[in-house]
């Protein structure tokens, strides 16, 4: 994944850390990120400015949320119908964020300081630019890829496929229902032509809206144009035809073992026992979905509200949840005993008998923002993986990690004591690891910093997309039958009640999958 310091200015950051005492420099202070680019389409844009200093020192801290004004028009309009956040990262850099309400022929993105152009602002983003629910894919997928910046393998991907040497629809199609149907929340869909299709199993399939909703995202449908007319930008892209079973349900459901058929599920979360295949969580991307939407916390709003600086805050370790793993009664039960090291409590009970006398009262939920309060965070499962992680990476805490057999797309690429502090998962060495952190404060602080990163340079939106294609673009290269409209199969509409309509304009072209 790219980084997000620009390679010219790491040895200016090596010289010395400017306290935020100092103005920012318009000249020297740098602009860059996916949102500069007028093809990197997603549901929110972002790019970064850095404050550097007259003397070419990165800030390591906020010169002042008010350092970076930023003004996104379109030139030719009358009205720009664009939403602008500018987030203090506290870090002494800026995210900026903004969504489209409509398409532009180009936008113009001032980046000032006091009146003052920053780096090489004004940007001129040439389009159309497509905003979210513009009906345009780009045809060709290796040119949505490039422009996206997807890489050119995942290896959480190709683990998970190494189990399915081939796909066959039709077979699938047969056989999942028979094993799964009953007793579980199955979604079978099918793309084709990039028209979502979709049959669903079992009593409880409300989650199916997050799937609906990443598959309608991905696959905006094409309207028909003269060959003659011919734009490089997109919004989403041309999928494959493919057809594949997704699992609704919390607990991965291929426990299957070779020789055995095994059988290709798509779900939300893996485990070392089970073969599934591992996407996103649907948290995680119905908050990409809907950043700057209906949702407070997503992957850009909380590099925001990272709390007090490391120095200043509580060093007690904090948790809040519910009763959802019996190791999370025995972190409240040893929040109780030791209460000057460990912060734990239930939001709400669910599965087990609420005993006062043991776990204490509940407790009121309080903002996620607020935890990070708090030096250090202790994730810990739930049903399965808790799918918080995200968040609390990207954080400016700590965060100590249970060792579980479950895991979420990215669980792999992480690594104990670079990214986060490890503890047992029947928690009997959380104390011990609580006290090493104390005793060790820099180098813990280093290991926040090195989670926060990977958060940043991996888990923002236009991964999330690029995991989504490739994950879909691979398995479909797998299939050895054509992917089939099914008896019984209804088509997800795309979503009618946009505004602001748009004209596509795209060339058809093949593409080689």
């Amino acid at each position: 994944m790219r980084a997000l310091w620009p390679l010219c200015l790491a040895l200016g950051a090596a010289a010395a850390a400017a306290g935020g005492g100092g103005r920012p420099s318009a000249e020297r202070s740098a602009v860059w990120g996916p949102g500069l680019r007028a093809a990197a389409a997603l549901p929110a844009r972002y790019f970064f400015v850095q404050a550097v200093d007259g003397r070419g020192v990165r800030f390591t801290s906020s010169p002042g949320e008010n350092a970076f004004q930023v003004k996104i028009t379109a030139p030719e309009e009358q009205f720009t119908r664009v939403g602008v956040q500018v987030l203090d990262r506290k870090d002494g850099s800026f995210l900026v964020r903004y969504r489209m309400y409509a398409s532009y022929k180009s936008l113009r993105i001032e980046v000032k300081t006091g009146d003052k152009h920053v780096a090489k602002s004004p940007y001129i983003l040439k389009g159309p630019i497509y905003h979210e629910n513009c009906d345009c894919p780009q045809e060709e997928s290796s040119a949505w890829l490039e422009e996206m910046n997807c890489p050119q393998t995942i290896p959480q991907i190709q683990r998970d496929l190494a189990n399915f040497p081939i796909v066959d629809p039709d077979k699938i199609a047969k056989e999942i229902p028979q094993r799964f149907g009953q007793r579980q929340s199955l979604c079978h869909y099918t793309i084709k032509d990039n028209e979502v299709y979709i049959k669903t199993y079992g009593e409880h399939v409300g989650f199916r809206i997050f799937m609906d909703a990443i598959l309608l995202s991905l696959t905006r449908k094409k309207t028909d144009l003269p060959a003659s007319i011919n734009f490089p930008d997109s919004n989403k892209v041309k999928m494959p035809d493919v057809e594949f079973f997704v699992n609704l349900g919390d607990w991965p459901l291929e426990k299957r073992k070779p020789p055995q058929n095994l059988h290709p599920i798509f779900s939300w979360c893996g485990s070392s026992e089970s073969k599934d295949i591992v996407m996103p969580t649907y948290d995680l991307t119905d908050s990409v979905l809907e950043t700057m939407g209906r949702v407070s916390l997503d992957m850009m709003s909380v590099q925001a509200n990272t709390g007090p600086s490391w120095e200043d805050k509580n060093t007690t370790a904090f948790w809040r949840g519910r009763d959802s793993r019996k190791e999370r009664l025995e972190l409240v039960k040893l929040s109780r005993k030791y209460p000057e090291i460990i912060d734990a409590a239930f939001t709400n009970f669910f599965f087990f008998k609420h005993d006062e006398s043991l776990y204490g009262p509940i407790v009121k939920h309080i903002s996620f923002f607020d935890f990070f309060k708090y030096k250090y965070q202790i994730n810990i499962d739930g049903t399965v993986a808790a799918y918080r992680l995200p968040y609390l990476l990207a954080g400016n805490s700590v965060v100590l990690k249970q060792d579980s057999i479950y895991y979420e797309h990215f669980y792999n690429e992480l690594q104990p004591w670079k990214h986060y502090i490890p503890f047992k998962s029947d928690l009997s060495d959380l104390l011990e690891k609580l006290q090493w952190a104390k005793d060790h404060d820099e180098e813990a602080k280093n290991i926040a910093k090195s989670g926060q990163e990977f958060a940043r340079n991996n888990l923002m939106g236009d991964h999330i997309f690029c995991y989504y294609f490739k994950l879909f673009q691979e398995y479909a290269s797998l299939q050895v039958s054509e992917p089939k409209i099914r008896d019984g199969m209804e088509k997800v509409q795309q979503p009618d009640d946009d505004l602001f309509p748009c004209t596509c304009h795209r060339k058809k072209a093949k593409d080689e999958l």
